[in-house]
């Protein structure tokens, strides 16, 4: 039984024909994307796959457009400024990949050329194998197997992989592997990215509408939304920290945080250390940056990937002694930092 399941329902020429054919006519407009017929933009590629890691496409869009209007070139962000590309990265999260995609624009423009094949992407940081595979199917056209979230469920589902995920990545890359051809790799990935983002949905799969619906098992067994199986999750560990804000003439005093660690490099708000146990208030008072006569505003709640947090809010009128801040106008460092330092400025106000 396990190897009949193995197989494909039909064939795999069958699959890939009917699937590229509703790509042809249903395929997602993307900014980064080119048009049919066209080359595919190495810079505009590479960077929305950089911003499409744990950012849905919807959310990215706008970041894209801004990025390539402000540095239409790789060139162009190689000479970028540190502290502008992260306010530009501000509400993407993972800040680590904006530190990373600036390194390797400053590489890419020192060598005068895009890397033209996996082997050479992978070298750049930031570029791991899924990404340097999506970029060589997409732009140089390899026959990369690019398997994503989407393209794991859409594999799981056709062929009713039973094992549960993330134990079942392997056996779910070596199927999406085996639909691989070197007739239209690029728009190959692309197909299953999008059957996986518009059609072959995480709770309500789209069953009537799916062009792959007479192969796929999952949906003969009348559960398709069981697929991918899953491992019970761990609970989200919980964080607690203090965020201090502080006021003068209409300002308020930011700081650049730490290049490595959580939001690293980032413009925020100078925080206590975040640890699980909650904060008293003489312990968040000690930890406060300036000795002031400092109120509760209250508390926000932010979700990260790997743990929740909470963070009190008290806020103060300093003086402009400490060299290490930076005064803005509220309006300017909510647009420069992270959402979850936004949502302490905005209680604050």
């Amino acid at each position: 039984m396990a190897a009949m399941l193995a197989q494909p329902i039909m064939s795999v020429a069958k699959i890939r024909s009917d699937l590229l054919s509703w790509y042809d006519a249903h395929r997602r407009d993307m900014p980064w994307r080119a048009a049919p017929g066209e080359q595919a933009d190495p810079y505009r590629v590479w960077l929305s796959e950089i911003m499409l890691q744990q950012t849905t496409a919807a959310h990215a869009a706008p970041y894209f457009t801004a990025f390539v209007r402000r540095w239409p070139t790789i060139e162009a962000l190689g000479r970028a400024e540190p502290g502008e590309v992260m306010a530009a990265w501000a509400g993407l999260g993972y800040y680590a990949r904006a530190r990373n995609l600036l390194i390797a624009a400053k590489i890419v423009a020192e060598r005068g050329r895009f890397p033209v094949s996996q082997a050479e992407l992978r070298e750049l940081p930031g570029v791991g194998e899924y990404t340097a595979a999506a970029i060589g199917a997409i732009v140089h056209g390899e026959s990369a197997n690019v398997v994503d979230a989407n393209v794991q469920r859409v594999v799981a589902r056709l062929y009713a992989v039973e094992k549960e995920l993330p134990g079942a990545g392997p056996e779910l890359k070596r199927l999406a592997g085996g639909m691989v051809r070197a007739e239209r790799p690029g728009d190959w990935a692309q197909a299953l990215m999008d059957l996986g983002a518009l059609i072959c949905l995480p709770r309500a799969p789209v069953c009537g509408m799916c062009p792959l619906a007479n192969a796929c098992r999952a949906r003969g067994t009348g559960r398709p939304e069981r697929y991918p199986r899953r491992s019970a999750r761990l609970a989200r560990p919980h964080r607690h920290g203090v965020a201090y804000v502080l006021r003068n003439s209409g300002e308020v005093g930011m700081v650049l945080r730490p290049a490595s660690g959580m939001l690293g490099g980032m413009l925020g708000l100078p925080t206590s250390e975040w640890r699980s146990a909650p904060w008293t208030e003489r312990e968040a008072l000690k930890a406060a940056p300036l000795p002031c006569a400092w109120t509760v505003a209250g508390e926000v709640n932010h979700v990260f990937t790997h743990f929740s947090l909470t963070l009190a809010v008290l806020a103060a009128h300093a003086p402009r002694l400490n060299p290490s801040l930076s005064w803005m106008t509220p309006s300017a460092a909510r647009a420069a930092t992270p959402s979850v330092f936004r949502k302490a400025l905005l209680l604050a106000a």
